[in-house]
């Protein structure tokens, strides 16, 4: 710093660093001062309208009196004023009669959501798509029907169904005759599909039973998808499903919502899924969609 000012005649403090760089005393522009002083008049009256400083068994509460849960609970009370109409509408409906209702069912699809995010999103996935051993939601592909009667009921009380193990009853040929023919989706023509007992829970034609929730065994939809598909269906009958007798048993369990869930909810989440894409119709009314021109 050097001990003269080399300036006399400039505005500055004396402060002069290698006899050229100084500083100065100018004073800042006007909009910079304007600013300032707005910004600490807006601190101060933010600081009286809100909460904001720490008291010793509180805080300044703010003359305004605000607080996040007041605001959160007033837009609650408007957005439970629109919904409110159809809320009320759909509790004295059923879930076939809000399915049936287009504008109800479009806000099911729409306020169920979450509903479905919460509850079934974790197994089914967020679209209903499935993940890894649960089922696809939005295919018409149904163990126990894919009518809005079934899927409710399926929702309030859930299923467990049961695919016997096969291990102690087939030598390792006839496994291998099995697995191989329902790859290829021909099993019902085998005949160690009706020796064996497979025919009393698939059917004759291997389609399955919704009253047994047994699998259809010809369309090539897996529960249980493997990259090595053959060794995942030789598994499955070999250690079944939901079979307590063998301790290598596949699980696959729905579990119950009915006393979790509101009946309100059930319904909305039962048209939600029939929407996903999947849901089927009653045989009446498919046939009369056919019919019609």
């Amino acid at each position: 710093m050097s001990e003269h000012n080399p300036f006399p005649g400039e505005k500055n403090s004396g402060h002069v660093w290698d006899d050229n760089l100084r500083e100065l005393l100018n004073e800042p522009p006007t909009w910079w001062t304007i600013g300032f002083h707005a910004s600490w008049i807006f601190v101060l009256l933010y600081t009286l309208l809100y909460p904001s400083w720490p008291l010793i068994n509180s805080h300044f509460k703010g003359v305004l009196g605000w607080t996040s849960i007041t605001e959160y609970k007033r837009d609650m009370e408007a957005i439970e004023e629109i919904r409110g109409p159809y809320e009320d509408k759909i509790k004295t409906l059923s879930a076939a009669e809000i399915l049936a209702d287009e504008e109800l069912s479009n806000y099911v699809m729409r306020s169920a959501k979450v509903l479905f995010g919460d509850n079934c999103a974790a197994c089914h996935g967020s679209g209903g798509q499935g993940i890894s051993n649960f089922p696809v939601l939005a295919d018409d592909d149904w163990l126990y029907g894919g009518l809005i009667t079934d899927i409710e009921t399926t929702i309030t009380g859930g299923r467990q169904g049961i695919m016997t193990a096969q291990a102690s009853l087939l030598n390792e040929a006839e496994t291998a005759k099995l697995t191989s023919a329902i790859l290829a989706g021909n099993v019902a023509s085998e005949p160690l599909f009706t020796e064996k007992g497979c025919v009393a829970c698939h059917g004759a034609d291997a389609r399955g039973m919704t009253v047994m929730g047994s699998a259809n065994l010809t369309d090539s939809i897996w529960r249980f998808a493997s990259a090595d598909q053959l060794a995942s269906i030789r598994y499955t009958i070999l250690h079944g499903v939901n079979d307590a007798s063998d301790a290598q048993t596949r699980n696959a369990v729905m579990p119950v919502f009915g006393g979790r869930l509101s009946e309100t909810d059930i319904r909305k989440l039962a048209v939600y899924v029939h929407k996903l894409g999947g849901g089927q119709q009653p045989a009446i009314e498919a046939a009369a969609a056919t019919t019609t021109p």
